[in-house]
Formats: C-alpha cells, structure tokens, sequence
C-alpha cells in the first residue's frame, strides 16, 4: 500500500527501545550498584509511571492527531535518557537514579499503538478483514524482529561502556519519533466523538485484556530478568542477548505461520489457545540444566508468542470504538507498563533471594493466573470478537 514503507521504516527504528530499555536500565543499574534488586525496581519505576501516563498519550492522540504529540513527545524522551546516564556516572544518589530512571521510562514513545492505528487506517476498509489480519501479523513479525536485535544490540553496546545501552536506547527513540511524525500521508485523521460515546474502558472486554495482560506483562518481565540472572550464573554476558533473541526468533516465525493461515476458529479461542501454549512453554524453564539447553527450548517456548499478541490486539481493535481505537491500545500499553513494573519488581526480589530457578517458577506463575483471568470473562473476549461483525452487518 502507498506510503507504507515510510512510516514501517520509522517505527522499526523508533520502536527499538521497547526492547533495549529495560535491559539497559538493569544493565546500568547494576553497574553501578551491583544489586538486581535496585536494577528491578528502577526499571519497574519507569514502567509504572508509562503505565500511568499512556492512557493519557492514547487520549491525546485520538483528539490531536500522532504528529503534534510525537515530535514533544521524542525530544522529551532524548533528554530523560541523557539525565538518567548523567545521574549514574555522577554517583547520584539512588533516589535519583529512580527519579531519572522512572522519567526514562515514562516517556517511552507508544509507537506500537500508533503503527497499529495507522494499519488499521489503511486496511480496515477490507470486508473481509485478511488484509487487517495480515497486516497485523506483519506487525508482530516486526515487533519480534525487534526482539532479536534489540537484545543483541544492547547486550555488544554495554560491552563498550554500561551507559552506551541506556543513551543508543534514547537515540532510536528521538529519531523514530521524528520520523514517524513525519509520515503524514498514512497518519489517521481526528475522528469526531459519536454522540453519547465513552472512554475506550468503559468496554468490559477491554478491561477484562487489561487484567490478563497485566499478568502477562509480568511473566514476559519475570522471564527477562530471570533469564538474565540464569545466563550471568551459568555462562557469559554476551550469551544473554543471544538466548534473548532466539525467544524472540521463535516467536517471529510463529507470527509469519499464524498470519499465512486462513483461520476459521473464532478469534477469542485463537488467543486462549495461543496463550496456554505459551505458558506451557515457559513451564520447563526453571529445570534446563545450563544455558546451552536454556538456548535450545527457547525456540520452541517462543512460538506462539506473536500469535497470541496478533489476537489480543485483533481483539482490541475490533472491539472498542473507532475514534477510541489508540486509546483503547495504549490502555493495553497500560497493563503491559503495571505489569512489567510489578513482574521485575518481584522478580528482581526472588532471584536475589532465591536465584534465577525461582524467578522462573514466579515467570509460570503469572502466566497460569492470566489464563485463569482470561477464562473465568470469555463472554466479554467473545462480545469483543463479534463486534466487527456486527458492524459490517
């Protein structure tokens, strides 16, 4: 489609520190305090106070347009880093590695929601939705792409200094930004607000995803960190960024197997499915014997990642109202944020306690409670999954 390549390009860039920043910021942390504990918790600051302001962004963004919030919104973003690197090499006090580290986070660009406004923008004029589909599989497929190179990037940069990671993390997300706020022939127009229509939460669907994704926020967080104390102990730093994007390697290829398949099961089976199998497949981890059988499961514990994140945002989109529809994925950005800043939070706790096999059993923990949440409102992710078809009708 014209003026695709464009904004693709962009937000492949601007998209990189959703998975660079939290390992750089433990990267750093650690660093300078040498304790997984205080890395944990300047990172779940960050990711807590995103959780808090996204919504917001979404909001925003829905009644200004992406252009007049993205450009403030990168600048901020650059300088929030350069802060939180100044603050660690200065020996600040830790008080203020949080405060930096919390703003870093916060202003994390919420490029993933508005690419997906833009692809919705585009192709959701197709009745019979394969363009969406596939669109949005292309999405995930990139948003994995992401995840293998970020964790490689950001574990060679380190290697250089412990800041590189946390300012090369600041860069892509000022120039993504710049970029993507350029790209304005595919940019979505204002909608007009309909006539007695709400906030995007006011969808019982959209609340019941925020509660699961809070859980799955923090499984994938739980996993991270677990997975970075389990390499530091049994092998070798530049090993983490490697076992990392194998996982994320895994996942790309499921999100191209989902988004080439003509699928007749109901959309929110497809995601109660994806996302069983994925917690089945984080299951085993905490008894892999070293990191060489750590790297060789991961492949196949990622699978079904990338289809379980196509459905959940299919869900959403088709879900809450059109003129709430990055709002509606920003809230999702939200319990994503609380999520992850409580998942590394105890997860940080566990592993200094009780060691990396632990974190693993917490990782699986938060998986199975997402699946229980899930499960106990189908009827909400069922009316949320017809919703499209009613509205073609």
């Amino acid at each position: 489609m014209p003026g695709v390549g464009g904004f693709v390009t962009a937000s492949l860039i601007g998209r990189m520190p959703m998975a660079m920043l939290s390992l750089a910021t433990v990267f750093l942390v650690t660093d300078v305090t040498g304790s997984y504990a205080t890395a944990g918790a300047v990172s779940a600051a960050g990711a807590l106070c995103f959780a808090f302001l996204v919504p917001q962004l979404g909001y925003t963004i829905d009644r200004l347009g992406q252009r007049r919030v993205l450009r403030p919104l990168g600048l901020v973003f650059g300088a929030a880093g350069t802060l939180f690197v100044l603050a660690a090499q200065l020996d600040a006090p830790i008080w203020l590695l949080f405060v930096t580290g919390a703003l870093f986070g916060a202003s994390m660009p919420p490029l993933g929601a508005m690419v997906r406004a833009r692809w919705s923008h585009l192709a959701g004029g197709d009745p019979s939705g394969t363009l969406l589909r596939s669109s949005y599989s292309f999405e995930s497929v990139l948003d994995e792409m992401i995840f293998v190179v970020g964790p490689l990037l950001a574990s060679a940069v380190v290697l250089v200094h412990p800041a590189a990671g946390v300012l090369a993390v600041s860069l892509f997300g000022l120039v993504g930004s710049l970029l993507l706020a350029a790209q304005r022939r595919t940019e979505p127009p204002v909608l007009p607000v309909r006539t007695g229509g709400g906030r995007a939460l006011a969808v019982p669907g959209l609340r019941l995803m925020c509660a699961a994704y809070l859980c799955v926020a923090g499984m994938f967080a739980g996993w991270e960190l677990s997975t970075i104390a389990f390499v530091d102990e049994y092998g070798s730093t530049w090993m983490i960024g490697a076992v990392m994007a194998t996982y994320a390697l895994g996942s790309g290829v499921g999100g191209l197997w989902y988004g080439a398949r003509h699928w007749r099961l109901p959309l929110d089976r497809r995601f109660l499915l994806a996302l069983t199998a994925v917690v089945a497949g984080i299951g085993p981890l905490w008894a892999m014997p070293g990191v060489g059988a750590l790297w060789a499961f991961s492949v196949f514990s990622g699978f079904l990642i990338a289809p379980t994140v196509i459905a959940a945002y299919s869900l959403v989109r088709e879900g809450v109202p059109a003129e709430t529809l990055t709002e509606g994925m920003t809230w999702m950005a939200t319990a994503v944020g609380l999520g992850k800043a409580l998942g590394v939070l105890v997860a940080g706790l566990v592993i200094e306690a009780h060691g990396a096999r632990w974190g693993y059993a917490f990782t699986v923990s938060c998986g199975v409670l997402a699946l229980v949440i899930a499960a106990s409102g189908f009827r909400h992710l069922r009316a949320m999954a017809t919703t499209d078809l009613i509205r073609a009708a």
